[in-house]
């Protein structure tokens, strides 16, 4: 069981944690039936983007068996059967929707647009160059707007634009750092890094990393509270730069939520940015 349970990869579902932001930003945080329900909703993600990460490493598992650190997952390793991959998928996915469903007829169309989707780039959508991150950034935004339907609050379309870059501005960082950590065998783990240069991965993380400082920017003025949100500018611009010298000076950024669990200075943005927000808004 362990072992099923590594493969669902737990340290990612800290991606999870954006199905709050609705919650926190429209000063819910303290309600608790609010807080109820959006926990609900953050354990159907962990259930389901588990489901996700088992198909993906069941399509994958020849390529990650030839890849410096997946090869120690549990599916390429040899610890767990694909069959039972299969099984322990179904099961959480199954189980992630019905709740989903259960919490409302909306988060559920969510929930299963969002496993549909990943569906897809498991089996095709990842091999498409560009179209690859795009997936993988509207699965954070779809993250974002299924915490709010849950509790029926306002979503800003800056918050929505500010997740969507930023998303993809980690996912293009790991894009680069599968490019130059596996060097010439970079495409025959991925198909759509044989397609992207290095010159146009960092040409397309220059245009979204502008792209996200002006939309927390305008997310900032926007807000009621425009004059004083705008004091956590500096926290994200440090968080951004910060994750950048580590993905170009240090070859970083193949693992986001393995950065944000070690680097000290980026927690110490992120607590800072996150204190700070929480000053301003309760």
């Amino acid at each position: 069981m362990i072992y099923y349970l590594a493969a669902m990869r737990p340290k990612q579902w800290i991606k999870n944690f954006f199905v709050f932001a609705g919650l926190i930003f429209s000063g819910n945080l303290l309600n608790l039936p609010m807080l109820l329900k959006v926990t609900g909703g953050f354990l159907v993600f962990c259930l389901l983007s588990g489901a996700v990460y088992l198909i993906n490493d069941i399509v994958d598992v020849e390529k990650d068996r030839s890849h410096p650190r997946k090869k120690n997952r549990p599916l390429a390793a040899g610890l767990i059967s694909s069959r039972g991959a299969a099984y322990a998928a179904a099961a959480a996915a199954a189980a992630a929707l019905a709740a989903a469903f259960a919490l409302s007829a909306t988060t559920g169309l969510i929930a299963a647009s969002y496993f549909i989707m990943m569906l897809l780039y498991s089996f095709y959508l990842k091999s498409i160059i560009i179209l690859d991150v795009f997936t993988i950034a509207l699965g954070f935004v779809l993250r974002v707007v299924a915490g709010t339907e849950v509790i029926m609050v306002y979503l800003s379309p800056w918050a929505v634009m500010c997740t969507f870059f930023l998303a993809l501005f980690l996912a293009l960082g790991k894009r680069r750092n599968e490019k130059v950590v596996l060097g010439e065998n970079a495409n025959n783990h991925r198909v759509s890094l044989e397609t992207y240069s290095l010159a146009l991965i960092d040409q397309l993380i220059s245009v979204v990393t502008t792209s996200t400082v002006v939309s927390y920017f305008l997310y900032t003025f926007k807000t009621g509270q425009h004059l004083t949100s705008m004091i956590t500018i500096p926290f994200v611009l440090f968080g951004l730069f910060r994750y950048l010298h580590l993905v170009y000076s240090e070859n970083s950024g193949g693992s986001p939520e393995e950065i944000v669990i070690h680097d000290r200075p980026l927690q110490l943005a992120i607590l800072l940015w996150a204190a700070v927000s929480l000053v301003i808004l309760y």
